[in-house]
């Protein structure tokens, strides 16, 4: 077989596998934990796991891409009924760091946990103070909530907090403070519903961006802010529309930013670092499963955990959970649109080559004759 032929085969059979590859059903993971109700996730690269937590268990667990269940941690000397929200890997300091809240009726407590990912041992517990200009007895609010965590490469861990609206700043010695307590964060309606059980929850979901700073979505404003990760000055990002109760958050290597919700995932993209940016695509998710953390896992997928919290918040019984797969179908047709492109490129170049092959049997001919 001539080289000529030899590549194009080559070229068709790659185009072959790419569009398999992207006409693929999202992956599905189904796992099973009797009344885990997982509502925060992250993903460990290095271990190439999911990480999930429990509304009503002091555990964390490792999820396979398989649906394999395994126990990270297990703390019995935390608070008895603790739940674990937001999760983090610190990739930099190899540690585990997870946001710690009791719900009403129970004491209140809102802490921060890094354990150690190689020996799976607790490092610090750290208490996450009030707001003094405002207590927890205050009438204008009700119980602080560390809801969800980001950490940057010095291994300081920022929480947020969606009762108070502000951030909480942990070092990587566990020294807790309040940072930000940013005039945007309290500047704009509540658009929900008041009979809303989640109208008072504020700031939520958080990432840290490599460039110094943070993003935060508030789920009953549907805002997102930019926080300069050393001051804690807070601005809105300017979006063509708002997100309706907006949850967690995350962020791809293209700059991709996903919010989820119980109903939608959002994919959110900027030319200017945040300053201003676009939702472009919006993906329906199952309400059912009430979806409450996005991440970012292998080959740069995007999964969704459906942990089907309200579920547990009324006392329901269920076994099985799921972390599914969703994709951005604006995304895909643009891909389509690449494969349509490969297959042109191919069929030029087979024309290309039957037009080498045309001439050199005339050439031959020529100099048999």
């Amino acid at each position: 077989m001539s080289p000529i032929k030899t590549g194009f085969l080559f070229l068709i059979s790659i185009i072959l596998f790419t569009s398999l590859a992207v006409a693929g059903e999202p992956h599905v993971i189904d796992f099973r934990w009797p009344n885990l109700y997982p509502e925060g996730m992250t993903w460990d690269p290095s271990a190439q796991h999911f990480v999930v937590g429990s509304l009503n268990h002091r555990t964390i667990l490792s999820v396979s891409d398989a649906g394999v269940v395994e126990t990270l941690i297990s703390d019995v000397t935390l608070p008895e009924n603790v739940t674990v929200l937001g999760l983090t890997i610190d990739s930099t300091k190899k540690r585990l760091l997870a946001c710690l809240h009791s719900f009403s009726p129970l004491p209140p407590f809102n802490a921060l946990a890094a354990y150690d990912l190689r020996t799976r041992r607790r490092l610090f517990l750290s208490l996450l103070p009030s707001d003094p200009d405002f207590p927890v007895s205050s009438t204008r609010r009700g119980r602080d909530v560390a809801n969800d965590v980001a950490v940057d490469f010095k291994g300081n861990a920022y929480v947020t907090n969606s009762i108070g609206n502000f951030i909480w700043k942990v070092n990587e010695d566990g020294e807790a403070s309040i940072f930000s307590k940013a005039p945007a964060f309290t500047r704009y309606p509540n658009a929900m519903d008041e009979n809303d059980p989640f109208n008072d929850c504020g700031l939520n979901g958080i990432t840290y961006v490599s460039n110094g700073y943070l993003l935060v979505v508030q789920s009953n404003t549907g805002k997102m802010f930019k926080v300069d990760a050393d001051d804690g000055k807070a601005r809105v990002v300017l979006l063509n529309r708002d997100m309706v109760m907006p949850d967690g958050i995350a962020m791809r290597r293209d700059g991709v930013v996903l919010v989820v919700s119980s109903q939608k995932l959002w994919f959110l993209k900027s030319d200017d670092g945040w300053s201003e940016g676009v939702v472009y695509d919006k993906t329906d998710l199952d309400e059912e499963g009430f979806a409450t953390s996005v991440v970012v896992g292998a080959e740069e997928r995007a999964y969704v955990l459906y942990g089907h919290v309200m579920e547990g918040i009324t006392g329901k019984g269920r076994v099985k959970f799921e972390i599914v797969e969703v994709r951005s179908d604006k995304e895909s047709e643009d891909e389509h649109v690449w494969i349509f492109v490969l297959l042109g490129l191919g069929f030029a170049y087979f024309l290309f080559w039957r037009f080498q092959m045309k001439q050199l049997v005339e050439n031959l001919d020529k100099k048999i004759n």
